[in-house]
């Protein structure tokens, strides 16, 4: 910036000579102008034109051809290096191949797995592979319909019957989630596939922005996953919570028996 500030200074300078010069001459009586023989003033004027162009073609233009060169360069690098048209090309085709890896992947995910054959069953199973979340609230009555209601206070101790209750609230939870996991999952699955065709015709610049939205989708799969996974892992821990509990009653009716028997034995002797 700096030689093209100084370069500016000489040519206003070089410029309002001419014109003081041509001025002069133009103020200048007629006499005095014929007594130099010829008319000073296009002399004058066309030795500051030729000055002036060859300040241009010297000082200028070289700066302006280097500048051109560097620009040309610059772009010559990002279009053969940082976004090569190529590599370009090579990416929209793997977008394209993805898009019918996904496209694939939708339809094996949508093939029909039920296999009940009886009615009430069948009620049960079409709520939990729905993939509906407003199906969840018909899971509860379908259950009970199929593994039957809460055991009647008459009909079973307290304990048996908390531990009944425990283990049906956690069946029944883990069926819920896991209709809402599935609904999750073709959210996601929707989203991979618009993030897939946004690629397909995404422009080199916009490549930045697609990835921060691709691994905001990941953060939030990753997230579901893990839900999933504490799911599981309370079911499993409900499962174990059982078999304590079994052998906590068998221990307790162990203890009883003995009780009781020992009782009898003295009776008898007595």
């Amino acid at each position: 910036m700096k030689p093209l500030a100084n370069l500016w200074k000489f040519v206003r300078s070089a410029l309002l000579l001419a014109l003081a010069c041509a001025l002069v001459v133009v103020i200048l009586p007629g006499k005095a102008r014929s007594q130099l023989g010829l008319d000073p003033c296009c002399a004058i004027i066309s030795a500051g034109l030729e000055s002036i162009s060859g300040l241009l073609k010297e000082v200028v233009a070289k700066p302006l051809a280097s500048i051109q060169q560097n620009d040309q360069q610059s772009a010559d690098f990002e279009r053969q290096v940082v976004w090569p048209v190529t590599a370009i090309n090579q990416a929209r085709g793997l977008a394209v191949q993805a898009q019918g890896q996904f496209t694939q992947m939708r339809q094996l995910f949508q093939v029909p797995v039920s296999s009940a054959t009886l009615p009430t069953p069948q009620q049960l199973e079409q709520s939990l592979l729905s993939r509906n979340p407003g199906a969840v609230a018909q899971i509860s009555n379908n259950y009970s319909s199929l593994y039957g209601p809460t055991v009647a206070q008459t009909d079973a101790p307290q304990p048996v019957r908390d531990l009944v209750d425990m283990t049906d609230a956690a069946a029944q939870a883990a069926m819920k989630r896991a209709v809402e996991i599935d609904a999750l999952a073709d959210l996601e699955l929707q989203a991979a596939e618009q993030i897939n065709q946004q690629l397909q015709n995404a422009a080199p610049g916009s490549a930045p922005i697609l990835e921060a939205q691709t691994s905001a989708w990941l953060v939030r799969a990753n997230a579901y996953t893990q839900s999933a996974m504490a799911e599981l892992i309370r079911v499993r821990s409900i499962e174990l919570a059982n078999q304590g509990a079994q052998l906590k009653f068998s221990s307790s009716h162990a203890g009883t028996l003995h009780s009781t028997g020992g009782q009898v034995l003295q009776q008898g002797v007595q």
